[in-house]
């Protein structure tokens, strides 16, 4: 076989492959209530879910679902959720130290007292949510995100509008 063969051979093989995106059944346990440090919760759906003070530290959640979900005091330090949808839900005291929230959708979201201490907040959407005694954010921060006129956020911090 000619070598451009072969690399074309390789190309549709990729292609042709499932991609293993996510992990089943940590979605599954995680969607139970466990914890899932490190585990790979690409796209899964919590929505609505009621799942307080769980450990997701250093999780991929990217693209996950987080609607209108209560995961009071849950860790997500040094996660992905980069483009998560988290509309309306509830994140009292939960710590998103080091989380990368890069487009994430905070919009209506409940996050007093949630730790913001060196998350990523490119593009992130705060639009509407209650933020005012959150921790962790500089002015440098939510430089990068958005919200509205209806998002509370800690004295002499602000956000460009979305």
């Amino acid at each position: 076989m000619k070598p451009l063969s072969l690399l074309s051979l390789a190309a549709v093989l990729a292609i042709a492959l499932p991609a293993s995106a996510q992990n089943a059944g940590q979605i599954a346990a995680a969607r139970k209530g466990a914890n899932c440090p490190s585990c790979n919760l690409f796209q899964a759906d919590f929505s609505g879910l009621e799942i307080k003070g769980r450990n997701y530290a250093g999780a991929r959640l990217r693209q996950a679902d987080l609607s209108v979900s209560v995961m009071n005091r849950a860790n997500f330090r040094g996660a992905d959720l980069r483009d998560v949808n988290a509309y309306g839900a509830v994140f009292g005291g939960a710590n998103f130290a080091g989380a990368d929230l890069t487009q994430a959708s905070f919009v209506g979201a409940y996050l007093e007292g949630a730790n913001f201490a060196g998350a990523q907040l490119v593009g992130t959407n705060f639009s509407g949510a209650e933020m005012g005694r959150a921790r962790g954010l500089s002015q440098a921060q939510l430089n990068r995100a958005c919200g509205d006129g209806a998002t509370r956020l800690p004295p002499g911090l602000r956000t460009p509008r979305c």
